[in-house]
């Protein structure tokens, strides 16, 4: 059986790319870095890939608003190449600026199959600075996200300045009641942040972290789940190891909660 193949998005102010591509290579797919360009000139066309992942960074320097650039481009020149690799049943994954380019493309959170029309935005952090840290969330496990399958916790690294959700009373009371609220930040213990800084790190309505749309097959977040390819990414992993030493308990090593995303997405297919 040939591998998934997946389409890994890179190009002016992007980061990210190698280590997005590694998690899915690491967890059987066949990614391939491609060039925003490469896309817009049909040197590369989404007909060959199963998913497409929009990467974190600062696409044109964010300079009219994350990820706002990056989303009037592609919705200009191959918005309709997007829609139809959406209705054939693929996968879409954003992160942090992804996250931020597909709620300017009106891709999420999709409500009613409206993929087109922007129902919500992230904005500038009540802290007013760049968050650098990790953070811990509670997974909805009712959502039908196809990313989060089987995961209840997660703790992943942020790397915003502008991840603040926000959105209308209506358009949240939709994403409760469709359970496309997807990952909420917590605190310590894994219970509701209740918009604690610095257990909620933007001030995001409800703790959100992450929504998806509502077939679960487009999924946003903020955190990178990329930086958590390996136990040894976590900055307290060496006081973890020592503690299961001395509990007599293993110290699991094997795939991480963020690489269990990645691999979410490759077993749909399969």
């Amino acid at each position: 059986m040939s591998k998934v193949k997946a389409l890994v998005l890179s190009g002016y102010g992007l980061n990210c790319d190698h280590e997005t591509a590694y998690a899915f290579d690491i967890t059987g797919a066949e990614p391939k870095r491609v060039h925003i360009n490469g896309l817009i000139d049909g040197t590369e066309t989404l007909k060959d890939y199963k998913i497409l992942v929009f990467i974190g960074g600062f696409s044109w320097g964010d300079d009219h608003g994350a990820g706002v650039v990056q989303s009037i481009r592609l919705k200009t020149h191959i918005g309709d190449q997007i829609l139809e690799f959406i209705e054939k049943g693929n996968l879409v994954l954003g992160i942090c600026n992804g996250f931020q380019t597909l709620v300017n493309m009106g891709l999420l959170p999709g409500l009613n199959g409206d993929y087109t029309d922007r129902k919500v935005a992230l904005t500038w952090n009540d802290s007013g600075n760049f968050r650098d840290e990790w953070v811990k969330m509670k997974v909805n496990e009712e959502s039908p996200c196809i990313f989060t399958k089987g995961l209840k916790t997660l703790e992943l690294p942020i790397r915003h300045g502008e991840g603040k959700f926000v959105a209308e009373d209506d358009v949240i009371k939709q994403l409760q009641a469709n359970n496309q609220i997807v990952v909420k930040y917590a605190d310590q213990d894994y219970k509701p942040a209740e918009m604690k800084f610095p257990d909620n790190p933007n001030g995001s309505m409800l703790d959100i972290a992450g929504i998806c749309d509502p077939t679960g097959r487009i999924f946003g977040l903020m955190p990178h789940p990329e930086g958590f390819n390996h136990y040894t990414n976590h900055p307290d992993w060496t006081a973890k190891k020592q503690q299961a030493l001395k509990a007599g308990t293993p110290f699991e090593t094997g795939i991480t909660e963020g690489m269990q995303i990645f691999k979410n997405a490759v077993d749909y297919f399969s």
